[in-house]
């Protein structure tokens, strides 16, 4: 295999959290690994909601962080909160200094909105429902601007090279559909910032190439997984029959809209206290019951926001327009669809991987801040904290350098993923470890995994996706309770006492997917 040796910080990723830590490690040299243009595979840039801070003056990071922890469901790392929403002011002024246009009022403060299981309205946002958009375009002409950063688009990370625990390479591929065959990419140090892992879902709104490629990565390195069973499926997905789903931000529901059936009924009030602003797990469990029970549930914005919508939210506008739908005159139709990853990667509050030279930050991690259910908007808050300690962490080890550029020039070969493969994993995760999960079904989709796995075992991207759906199964079957997001069909009730995080590495996983096999045979 070809090898390529530079003095760079090797960033896996090109989210907010990847672009956020190339400039935060500015001046040392920095190569981003992409595997599509900046600003199009990315989950950032899709974000609608905003980021979550205490930014008004009634409101404190204290509070911020015991929604967080209500939120969460027990799972909390409460040290991790308390830290994350201390720092989340500072970097929203950060952001706006970098550029970006956030919602301002008359007398120039930021437009708050409130989102659900928040006590106040406290996320922060631009042109209504085009934060991640905008903070992602401003973070890319910046990260254009500073020479000590190369982009190297195209490419895509299939597996990490450590030796005795120490990462110390990261195998590269051409992101083409056709593929190449690898090249091996040797850094100074290694930091995983490439997304979560809805898109191994048949329903998600997360962009196509997010399907826990960087999380499975690390499991096949012997990385820890913590919280891998825990998915937040987001309620209101627009159920149009696009792949990915369009979203209908939840600060549609914090502006008024209400959730109605076919038949017409409110049907939150009757759920939760806080009826259409009840934490995601609750709203999501509601409407998938009510898709299962036929009764098509809709988002219904036209008392509260009438032809406001078009103007204040755009891209919920154009994805109805897309679809059919005018939400001026009729209700949106929505779904529960996968969208955030509250598992990953577990890491130290340092951003640190318990493989030595390897940091993780945003969604491909897990650093306890989420808990079992993640409070709204908190993940693009985690992203930009973490990739700013990650990067500060990174080079207390670093000599400052200069670098050549990398010239990345692919060998020809390789093979491609199986599209019918990928199609069929995906449904079997939706099928068997969706929105409601039991003991039967998490034991089928082991072993269909399994089946797929030895079906496809020339592709490490493939493989990768297998490692982080096994993960997530295997944690599921293990978690004998409901628990935030996931919620279990024969364990309707949460176990008594505080909650646990769980541990596993994918070692484990394989074992307990062997046993399970072994039953089906």
């Amino acid at each position: 295999m070809r090898e390529i040796t530079t003095g760079r910080v090797v960033i896996v990723g090109a989210g907010l959290g990847a672009l956020y830590a190339a400039l935060m490690l500015a001046p040392h040299p920095v190569v981003l690994i992409s595997p599509d243009p900046l600003g199009e595979g990315a989950s950032s840039a899709w974000a609608q909601g905003g980021v979550a801070a205490a930014m008004d003056q009634a409101d404190s990071p204290e509070a911020h962080a015991a929604d967080t922890q209500r939120a969460g469901a027990g799972t909390v790392d409460l040290d991790v909160a308390h830290m994350v929403t201390q720092a989340a002011r500072e970097h929203i002024l950060q952001l706006t200094t970098l550029g970006t246009p956030f919602d301002r009022t008359k007398n120039g403060g930021y437009v708050l909105s409130r989102e659900a299981a928040h006590s106040f309205a406290r996320v922060v946002r631009v042109k209504g429902d085009q934060a991640g958009a905008e903070i992602m375009a401003a973070l890319i002409a910046e990260v254009r601007a500073t020479p000590s950063v190369q982009v190297l688009e195209g490419a895509m990370a299939v597996r990490l090279s450590q030796t005795a625990g120490t990462v110390d390479g990261v195998v590269l591929q051409s992101s083409a559909p056709e593929g190449s065959a690898p090249l091996m990419l040797r850094g100074s140090s290694y930091l995983l910032a490439g997304g979560g892992s809805g898109g191994l879902y048949a329903l998600t709104t997360n962009p196509p190439r997010i399907r826990g490629q960087v999380i499975g990565m690390a499991a096949r390195a012997g990385a820890d997984i913590a919280d891998a069973e825990f998915v937040q499926f987001h309620p209101t997905a627009i159920d149009v029959g696009e792949d990915p789903a369009p979203l209908a931000t939840e600060a549609l529901r914090g502006e008024g809209a209400v959730l109605v059936n076919a038949l017409g009924e409110r049907f939150m009030l009757t759920q939760h206290p806080d009826a259409e602003l009840a934490p995601r797990d609750v709203v999501a469990r509601a409407i998938f019951a009510q898709t299962q029970a036929g009764h098509r549930p809709s988002l219904d914005t036209r008392a509260a926001l009438g032809a406001a919508l078009l103007e204040n939210f755009p891209s919920v506008a154009e994805a109805c327009r897309r679809g059919g739908v005018d939400p001026v005159a009729d209700t949106i139709p929505v779904a529960a669809a996968a969208h955030y990853h509250m598992g990953g990667i577990a890491t130290d509050q340092n951003g640190h991987s318990g493989l030595k030279n390897l940091w993780v930050c945003g969604e491909a991690s897990s650093t306890g801040l989420h808990g079992a259910n993640r409070l709204a908007s908190n993940g693009l808050l985690e992203a930009l904290v973490y990739a700013r300690i990650c990067a500060f962490d990174i080079v207390q080890n670093l000599p400052p350098e200069k670098c050549n550029p990398i010239d990345l020039q692919f060998p020809p070969g390789g093979d491609p993923v199986s599209p019918e493969a990928v199609t069929a994993l995906r449904q079997t995760m939706t099928t068997h470890v969706g929105v409601l999960r039991d003991a039967a079904g998490l034991k089928t989709a082991l072993f269909r995994i399994a089946q797929l796995e030895a079906e496809n075992d020339h592709c490490e991207s493939f493989l990768n996706m297998c490692a982080t759906a096994t993960m997530i199964a295997a944690c599921a079957l293990q978690r004998e309770e409901s628990r935030g997001a996931h919620a279990r069909t024969d364990f309707p009730d949460a176990a008594t006492g505080p909650g646990q995080r769980s541990r596993l590495t994918l070692s484990e996983a394989l074992q307990l997917r062997a046993q399970i096999v072994s039953e089906f045979k």
